[in-house]
């Protein structure tokens, strides 16, 4: 029982990660909140959140989350920016599926459904890849949809947290909506990155094969 209240037991152990948890969501809304500088910021959480799991985090994580805030800012940038600029593409093309005959429409939203399941599946890792690499902006993206295929059951693990606990939060219960953007803003952006760096690490072992863990 006292291991359990221990400086360097389990609850204490639980308790510093929540609390780190707690500062990096804190820093990424903060630096999310120009829009435009989010990409940085979602780069720098997970740069947080992967040290987290490997316990490798600096012992003041705001200080490495603005360390690799600032070290990802151009790149991370790009990448956010690409980002909107396809939901965008998709935004539109889902407004002109509108435009046409009913008949039409059915088929335009299988073809544009799959379109969107493909742009999640290569976003999701643009930002952990960014955090954990250096490369240049085309051969992440590449890899980023490549690893989403080869690492096809952590891609759809992180698809499924992600989904879920925005469905939980948001959608399940419109009623709770205030408590859900509290909820967010405290805590669930860094949860939810935290929780799926797990599997991120699992998928970049197929980048790093001669690793037995990263």
């Amino acid at each position: 029982m006292m291991k359990l209240f221990d400086h360097e037991g389990p609850l204490m152990d639980a308790l510093r990660k929540l609390t780190d948890l707690m500062f990096c969501n804190l820093a990424f809304c903060v630096f999310s909140l120009p829009m435009v500088t989010a990409g940085a910021a979602l780069s720098a959480l997970y740069t947080c959140t992967q040290s987290i799991v490997e316990e490798t985090e600096d012992p003041i994580i705001v200080r490495q989350f603005w360390k690799a805030f600032r070290a990802n800012f151009l790149q991370a940038t790009l990448l956010w920016l690409l980002s909107l600029a396809a939901a965008a593409l998709l935004g539109a093309y889902y407004w002109a599926i509108g435009l046409m005959p009913p008949e039409m429409q059915k088929l335009y939203r299988v073809t544009y459904f799959l379109l969107v399941l493909v742009f999640l599946f290569g976003f999701q890792y643009f930002f952990p890849l960014q955090a954990r690499y250096r490369m240049k902006t085309r051969h992440l993206l590449k890899n980023a949809w490549l690893l989403s295929i080869a690492a096809l059951p952590w891609t759809l693990c992180s698809l499924g947290v992600t989904a879920g606990t925005v469905y939980l939060t948001v959608f399940m219960n419109p009623g709770f909506l205030n408590m859900a953007v509290l909820l967010w803003a405290m805590l669930l952006f860094a949860i939810v990155a935290y929780l799926n760096s797990f599997f991120f690490r699992m998928a970049f072992r197929r980048l790093e094969p001669d690793q037995e863990a990263l």
